[in-house]
């Protein structure tokens, strides 16, 4: 896999790639393998839920090419990463999908300097080269040893050309050493692997203190955001950069930034100080360093933005807090009826969550405590916690621990652990970045949960509004999905209904009000009603939409209905159909094949009161299967709707005629995208 990766990445012309590994029956990407780039750049995106608004998820899940040619494309599609790496390159982020099944993703990355289209021969290269990555990761899963995530991800360096003859090196440094200013070189993950005597000097260091360290925790002066920053985009653009920085007392150095597939060579020169304002001398550095943090902390804001549920809130603050700080514990809290409520946690076994889930609220507890007070708590170790909480018991196998409170609108709303194997000690500048990001978490949990609040609500409208149960009725089997679109409250105006109207006969209704509010489904409620009252008095279906659409019309809601309605006749297996502007009906027949049913439709209901509806009438042999549905299973944007109803025509085909809930949800499952309502109804006549 090394070898193929490096292959494709090379063959495609690329600096650097991201190979993503999809799980079976997992709804998110891994990180496998980092080539040409510092896997610490890519550590916020080591797990990509398929639903992420990130190139690589949207490339898996659509099944496609997705290419961004320079930094205002990025920033104006994907404004999460582009706040993160706010660099000019290039990206592009393909599927890797071997026997029709999705194996995973890759991501490949190009300087900023190409053009930022993409030819008809780099297409097909990134085409190769994605089969044949996709070929290996099957036949690894066929072997029963998938690639699966590990704890970090490998790190693939890329050839960096040719090697250098010693004597040729030799004359090399003695070239750079007659330079003026100082010289060095840095490594693809940023650590000094030469160093020239007037580097050394000039940076105040012994040679050999400097090599095979970052400058940034090497120098603690360094430790400011600007000097990793501009690494980062030298790295990332694959152009030359420069900053300005000062070392203490008095001394201001320039740097420029050389970088290369095999890492960066670096000029330091003695500066002006009219070339850059003095920036302050920063104190030791521990832990991540702060640039790092600052990053951390913008991806955070971004990505909490985005968070829905509680549930969502939990899994993106430990997705992005634990491999960038470092921490292998994580557990999330809040307070509820006076006891303490485990909404999430990560690296912890669940017999020590259960322990603490429910309990009572105290403050011997860290978690409850920080509650209370809004105060946090850093313990660099166990003996500093035992200082605090006298009573506790090492029960995690973690040695230093960090406990901040979740805080919105001045009150706390929760509490956050971060947990660390090794002792961990915590300078001020961390914790300051820890308190902020505890503040994000806090403010995003409290929206979460009132996002969750209304979303019960409207779960518990739209189930109220539709059949709880439809009616068993003999010579039919049938069966029913609804499905809200992924956007909105989860609550919209599509129905669907069955009415038993006596011994042989029976109605089948389906419709889409306008909307995905509660005034859609409020209004959905009276169609609903007005449709089933209309059939159960024996109303013809074409007389069944009029009266409903003169009830629409006097109630003048502004918004229009879409509707079909069919009367079954079991006695004779006939049904008659009449449809106001609805997708047309499909029928399978007995021997699998599947049609169209084209009924003349009339117009939307609440439009003219005075509307007609012509009917047609089908023959319904037993065996067939009447598929009844609404426009989100054959609508998405981009996609044309004859297409996609021709593919579910396929679906149908292919489907277990026997097996009415099977073939639900494979219609359901192939939906070309959640941005509406769906509706289904199955009906199939006995044998």
């Amino acid at each position: 896999m090394d070898t193929e990766v490096a292959a494709a990445v090379r063959d495609i012309g690329a600096f650097g790639g991201l190979l993503y590994a999809l799980p079976p029956g997992d709804s998110a990407l891994w990180l496998v393998m980092v080539a040409g780039i510092p896997q610490e750049i890519a550590a916020p995106w080591r797990r990509v839920a398929l639903t992420d608004p990130v190139p690589v998820a949207d490339a898996v899940r659509e099944r496609r090419l997705v290419w961004l040619g320079d930094q205002e494309e990025m920033a104006r599609r994907y404004p999460r990463p582009a706040l993160v790496l706010p660099y000019d390159f290039a990206l592009g982020a393909a599927p890797l999908i071997s026997g029709g099944e999705m194996r995973g993703g890759i991501v490949l990355l190009w300087p900023g300097t190409r053009s930022p289209r993409l030819s008809p021969g780099e297409r097909e290269a990134i085409a190769a080269g994605c089969d044949r990555l996709a070929r290996l990761l099957q036949q690894s899963a066929d072997r029963g040893d998938p690639l699966v995530p590990g704890v970090r991800p490998r790190t693939l360096p890329l050839p960096s050309g040719r090697t250098v003859p010693p004597d040729e090196a030799a004359a090399a440094a003695a070239f750079v050493d007659r330079l003026p200013g100082g010289s060095c070189a840095l490594d693809m993950y940023g650590r000094m692997t030469f160093v020239t005597p007037a580097a050394a000097d000039l940076l105040g260091a012994d040679p050999e203190h400097l090599l095979g360290a970052l400058p940034w925790e090497a120098l603690p002066w360094m430790d400011v955001p600007q000097v990793e920053d501009r690494y980062r985009a030298a790295m990332i653009s694959r152009k030359p950069q420069e900053f300005t920085v000062l070392r203490p007392p008095e001394t201001l150095l320039a740097f420029e930034l050389y970088p290369d597939p095999s890492g960066i060579s670096v000029r330091i020169t003695g500066a002006e100080p009219s070339e850059a304002a003095a920036a302050s001398p920063s104190g030791p550095a521990a832990g991540p360093s702060r640039a790092t943090l600052l990053y951390h902390l913008m991806q955070l804001a971004a990505t909490l933005t985005e968070a829905a549920g509680v549930q969502d809130v939990v899994d993106q603050t430990a997705d992005q807090l634990l491999p960038a700080l470092g921490a292998q514990g994580l557990m999330m809290m809040t307070a509820q009826d006076g006891r303490l409520k485990v909404l999430g946690h990560r690296g912890y076994g669940s017999e020590l969550v259960q322990r603490f889930d429910n309990a009572r609220l105290s403050p011997d507890i860290p978690g409850a405590r920080v509650q209370t007070t809004g105060v946090s708590g850093f313990y660099p170790t166990f003996e500093d916690l035992r200082h605090d909480y006298p009573s506790a018991e090492h029960e995690d196998d973690m040695a230093a621990w960090a406990v901040l409170p979740l805080i919105a609108s001045g009150r706390p709303r929760g509490s956050l652990l971060l947990a660390y194997r090794r002792p961990h000690a915590f300078p001020p500048g961390e914790r300051a970045v820890l308190t902020s990001m505890a503040g994000l978490v806090g403010q995003a949990l409290d929206r979460a949960r009132l996002y969750d609040a209304k979303h019960d609500i409207a779960h518990r409208l739209q189930s109220a509004l539709l059949p709880h149960t439809l009616p068993r009725i003999p010579g039919l089997r049938v069966a029913a999905r609804y499905l809200p679109a992924a956007r909105g409250v989860g609550i919209g105006g599509d129905f669907y209904d069955l009415i038993q109207l006596d011994e042989h006969t029976a109605g089948a209704a389906i419709g889409d009000v306008q909307g995905h509010n509660v005034d859609a489904a409020a209004l959905m409620g009276q169609v609903r009603t007005a449709v089933h009252a209309h059939a159960t008095v024996g109303s013809p279906p074409d007389q069944v939409l009029a009266g409903t659409n003169r009830l629409l019309n006097d109630l003048e809601p502004g918004r229009f209905t879409s509707c079909v309605y069919v009367r079954l006749d079991l006695a004779t297996r006939r049904g008659c159909i009449a449809t106001a502007g609805h997708p047309p009906p499909l029928l399978r027949h007995p021997d699998g094949r599947t049609e169209l049913l084209r009924v003349s439709p009339g117009l939307l209901l609440g439009i003219e009161p005075d509307s007609g509806y012509p009917t047609a009438d089908v023959p319904l042999p037993p065996g067939c299967v009447l598929v009844l549905y609404t426009d989100g299973l054959v609508e998405a944007p981009g996609v044309d709707v004859d297409d996609a109803t021709a593919a579910l025509a396929a679906l149908l085909e292919r489907a277990d005629p026997t097996d009415l809930d099977a073939m639900a949800d494979t219609l359901i499952r192939h939906a070309p995208g959640a941005w509406d309502d769906i509706a289904l109804l199955l009906i199939s006549p006995d044998g």
